[in-house]
C-alpha cells in the first residue's frame, strides 16, 4: 500500500501514527479514570493532564523521529544511492561508512558488497572478453567496408561467399536470382580472375590489393574491380576475406579500346606512308616526325585507362603452367619476381590461347622467359620448338574471345589495353618465339581509409508511437550549457554556448557544438572572473540570434539536457521569436535527476554530482561552457542506468517524477 512512498516519508508516517495512537490511548485512559472517579470538580485536572500528556507524547515522538531520520533514514537512503551508483554508473570509490555509523554492521557490509561487486565486474570483463573481441571484429569489418561505399561493394569470405553487399553492387550485377548473402560469387561473376588474384595476394601477403577485370554471368558485361584482402586484428579464420569494389566499365572500356586501336592503326598508316616516300622528301620527314611525336606523347597514357595490377612475373608463369597442365601441355617458366603492370587473368588467357593455337601447328617444348629488361619495361618471350607462326594464324588466335564468358574481349583487346604487341620471330635451329613487351609496375602505398563514425544499433531501433514511451537509452540527447554576462535573463545575454550529443547511451565526441557569442553588450568583470570570457574574445563572434539559430539546427530532433535547465532555457526562449524557431523538444534537468537518485537533502551542484559519480572536470575547464557540458553529459550518461534501476526507464515516467522535485529548482533560481 505504501511501497510507492519514499523511506523517509514512510518512517515519518510511522512515528506520526505512534504519536496519534499514543495520544488517543492517553485520552481514553484519562476519560476512563475520570468516569470511575465520578467527581466533577476533578474534570479540569484531567483535561490539563490530558493536554500535557498529549503534548509530551507528540513532542517525544517528534524528537525520536528526528533522531531516527538523521541517523537511520537518511543514511539508509544515502547508502542505497551509493550502492546504486556503484552498481549502475561504474563508480569505484569506497563507500563512506561514517554516515552509516549508527546502522551497526550495515555500513561495513555495504562497503564489502561494493568491493565484491567491483571485483566481480572485473572478472566478468575477462569472461566476456572473447565476445567483445568478436563484436569489435565485426565492427572493424563494417567500418572498413563503409569507407569503400561509393562504388558497388562486396565483402566475401575466404571461400568466395558473399557476407555483405551494398545497393550499388546489386544494381551493377543485376542478377537477383543468384544474388544474396552466403551465395557463391560464381553465381554473379566469372570467378577465375577473382580466385587467381586472391591466391596471388594471399601468397605474397600483399596489403595493397589489385585492379582486375571481371565479367558478369548475366550479359557478359565487363567490370573494373579492385580486390583487397581484409587482414583484421583478432580475426578468427586462418585466411582473410576480401573486398571487391565494382564499377561497370563495359561501355567505356570498349570505346576506349576501339579508339586506341584506331589511333594505332592511324599511326601505323602514317608510318607506312612515310616509308613509301623518298627519304629526302619533306613530306616524308614531316610525317615521320609527326608519327614519332604522337607516339611519344601517347605512350605514357596507353595503359592508364585500363584496370591493371602490379603482378609478379613469376606468378604469371606459375598460373600459365597450371592451366596448360590441365590441358595436357607442359611449360617451362623461368621468370623473376619483378613486378609488371598487367591484367594477370587476361594475360594468362592470352598466352594460353597462343600456346594452344601454336601447338595445333605442331609446336612443342614451350618455355616462358625474358628476353630483355630495363628500368621501365620487360619483354616476355614465349619460345617453342617448331616453325614461326605466320601473321594470319597469329591474328586468328588474337581475334578469338579469351573465354566464353568474355565474348566481347579478345586477345587483340588484351594487347591494346597493355599498349603492346605480339611479335613472332624465327630462332635457329628450328625454334621460334613470340615477344610481348610489358611495363614495369610502380607500387605506391595506399592511403589509410577515412574516418567512419557510426552506431549500428540505430539501424535496429523502432520508432515508438509516443515519445513519452521511449526508453531513455533509445533517445538522442543534446547536453548543453551556456555562459552569460550575468544572472538576470531579462537583461543579460549569452556569451558562450556549447553542446554535445548522446546517442544510444553513448557520448559522440565528434559531434560537438562550441561557440563564443557576441552578447551585444559589455561583459562585467565579475562575470569574466567566473568564466574567463573577455570582451576582446567575443568582439568578432556571431551575434546571439545567429548562434542560437545554429544551435537550434544542431539540437533539432533531440531531447535537451542541462544542469539547472530553467536558467539556460530562459535565455534561449527569449530569442525564439527573433530566430523564428522554437525549442519545443522535451527538456531534462540533471539537478532533478540527482534529487530523484540521491534525495533532496543532498548537494546537487554540478561539482557535487560529478564527485559522487567519479567524474573529474579539469580545473581549467570548470565554468567554461564546453567543460561543464562534458561533465554534465558524463553525469547524465551514468545516471541513465541508475534511473532505470529506480524504475524510471522511460521519458514520460522521468518527467512525471520531476514534478515531485520542482520546488528544488524554484529554490535554485
Amino acid at each position: 500500500m505504501f511501497t510507492h512512498l519514499s523511506l523517509r516519508l514512510r518512517i515519518f508516517l510511522f512515528f506520526a501514527l505512534i504519536a496519534i495512537g499514543g495520544s488517543v490511548l492517553l485520552i481514553v485512559g484519562l476519560v476512563y479514570g475520570y468516569m470511575r472517579l465520578g467527581e466533577q470538580h476533578a474534570l479540569s485536572s484531567f483535561v490539563i493532564a490530558g493536554l500535557v500528556g498529549v503534548l509530551a507524547v507528540i513532542g517525544l515522538s517528534a524528537w525520536i523521529w528526528t533522531l531516527f531520520d538523521d541517523h537511520i533514514a537518511r543514511p539508509v537512503e544515502r547508502l542505497a544511492a551509493d550502492l546504486r551508483a556503484r552498481a549502475h554508473a561504474d563508480v569505484e570509490g569506497a563507500i563512506d561508512q561514517g554516515a552509516a555509523r549508527y546502522l551497526g554492521d550495515l555500513g561495513p557490509a555495504a562497503s564489502a558488497v561494493a568491493t565484491y561487486l567491483t571485483e566481480t565486474k572485473n572478472a566478468m570483463a575477462l569472461a566476456v572478453g572473447r565476445e567483445t573481441a568478436r563484436l569489435s571484429l565485426e565492427k572493424s569489418r563494417l567500418e572498413a567496408l563503409l569507407a569503400e561505399m561509393p562504388d558497388g561493394v562486396l565483402f566475401c569470405t575466404a571461400d568466395h561467399k558473399i557476407a555483405l553487399y551494398n545497393g550499388q553492387a546489386r544494381d551493377i550485377l543485376g542478377n537477383r536470382v543468384t544474388f544474396g548473402l552466403n551465395r557463391h560469387v560464381s553465381g554473379l561473376l566469372h570467378p577465375e580472375p577473382i580466385e587467381m588474384a586472391y591466391r596471388r595476394l594471399l601468397a605474397s601477403n600483399d596489403r595493397h590489393g589489385a585492379d582486375i577485370l571481371v565479367a558478369t554471368i548475366k550479359g557478359a558485361r565487363l567490370l573494373e574491380a579492385r580486390i583487397r584482402l581484409m587482414w583484421l586484428d583478432g580475426q578468427e579464420t586462418a585466411q582473410p576475406g576480401y573486398v571487391l569494389n565494382l564499377r561497370d566499365v563495359s561501355t567505356g572500356l570498349s570505346v576506349q579500346a576501339e579508339r586506341a586501336h584506331l589511333l594505332n592503326e592511324l599511326l601505323d598508316g602514317v608510318s607506312d606512308m612515310a616509308a613509301g616516300l623518298p627519304q629526302d622528301d619533306a613530306v616524308a620527314q614531316r610525317l615521320t616526325e609527326l608519327a614519332a611525336r604522337i607516339s611519344d606523347r601517347k605512350a605514357p597514357t596507353d595503359t592508364q585507362w585500363w584496370p591493371l595490377e602490379a603482378l609478379a612475373a613469376n606468378d604469371l608463369g606459375i598460373a600459365l603452367a597450371a592451366r596448360l597442365e590441365r590441358k595436357g601441355l607442359t611449360l617451362q617458366a623461368d621468370l623473376p619476381s619483378t613486378r609488371i603492370r598487367c591484367d594477370g587473368f587476361a594475360m594468362t588467357r592470352l598466352l594460353e590461347r597462343l600456346v594452344l593455337g601454336w601447338s595445333g601447328k605442331g609446336a612443342t617444348d614451350f618455355a616462358l622467359g625474358i628476353a630483355s629488361s630495363d628500368t621501365q619495361n620487360l619483354t616476355l618471350t614465349l619460345t617453342a620448338k617448331g616453325s614461326c607462326p605466320d601473321q594470319a594464324s597469329l591474328q586468328t588466335w588474337l581475334d578469338q574471345p579469351l573465354s566464353p564468358g568474355m565474348s566481347g574481349f579478345s586477345g587483340r583487346d588484351v594487347l591494346i589495353t597493355h599498349a603492346t604487341s605480339a611479335i613472332p620471330q624465327d630462332m635457329k635451329p628450328d625454334h621460334a618465339r613470340i615477344s610481348i613487351a610489358l611495363a614495369l609496375a610502380q607500387v605506391t602505398p595506399i592511403a589509410a581509409p577515412p574516418l567512419v563514425q557510426y552506431d549500428f544499433d540505430l539501424l535496429q531501433a523502432e520508432i515508438p508511437e509516443a515519445l513519452s514511451a521511449t526508453p531513455l537509452r533509445q533517445l538522442p540527447f543534446v547536453v548543453f550549457d551556456t555562459e552569460t554576462t550575468g544572472l538576470n535573463p531579462q537583461v543579460d545575454e549569452i556569451c558562450q554556448i556549447a553542446a554535445i550529443r548522446i546517442v544510444n547511451g553513448r557520448i559522440v565526441d565528434s559531434e560537438r557544438f562550441d561557440m563564443l557569442v557576441n552578447p551585444g553588450r559589455s561583459i562585467p568583470a565579475a562575470s569574466t572572473r567566473v568564466h574567463h570570457i573577455t570582451n576582446d574574445m567575443v568582439q568578432d563572434a556571431p551575434p546571439v540570434s545567429d548562434a542560437l539559430a545554429r544551435f537550434h539546427r544542431f539540437a533539432d530532433g533531440a531531447v535537451l539536457v542541462a544542469h539547472n535547465a530553467p536558467f539556460d532555457m530562459s535565455f534561449l526562449r527569449r530569442r525564439e521569436t527573433e530566430i523564428k524557431a522554437r525549442f519545443d523538444q522535451p527538456i531534462l534537468d540533471t539537478v532533478l535527476c540527482s534529487a530523484i537518485l540521491f534525495g533532496q537533502s543532498a548537494d546537487h551542484t554540478l561539482d557535487a554530482l560529478c564527485n559522487r559519480l567519479g567524474i573529474v572536470i579539469p580545473e581549467q575547464d570548470r565554468h567554461t561552457a564546453l567543460g561543464d557540458t562534458i561533465g554534465t553529459a558524463e553525469a547524465f550518461r551514468k545516471m541513465i542506468p541508475m534511473l532505470e534501476a529506480a524504475e524510471l526507464p522511460r521519458l514520460g515516467a522521468l518527467i512525471k517524477a520531476f514534478d515531485r522535485h520542482a520546488r528544488l529548482l524554484e529554490h535554485l533560481n
